[in-house]
């Protein structure tokens, strides 16, 4: 992820703030609200670092293979991590 948890709460509570200026939402406990908004968009955020995750596991799998085959390590995480997101239709 590449927003510190701070900002991205910092983030959270300005569009809050944002969507209540605008009469657009309305709710009685602000607090929760924008932890539960911070929540979301931490795990929104950081949907990449987890398919990279995935994909090093996978990779560590095959690695025999992929030297046998010639393959580089950073070519065979770019097909894996396209083949994943394509796979799970994630926008990066």
């Amino acid at each position: 992820m590449q927003f510190p948890r701070e900002y991205v709460a910092y983030m959270a509570k300005q569009v809050l703030k944002r969507l209540t200026k605008a009469d657009l939402i309305q709710y009685d406990q602000p607090d929760y609200v924008t932890e539960v908004m911070a929540q979301v968009m931490l795990d929104e955020l950081s949907v990449e670092d987890r398919i990279n995750d995935e994909v090093r596991k996978i990779l560590e799998q095959y690695g025999d293979e992929m030297k046998q085959m010639g393959a580089t390590y950073e070519e065979a995480f770019k097909i894996v991590k396209k083949q994943l997101v394509r796979d799970r239709k994630v926008i990066l």
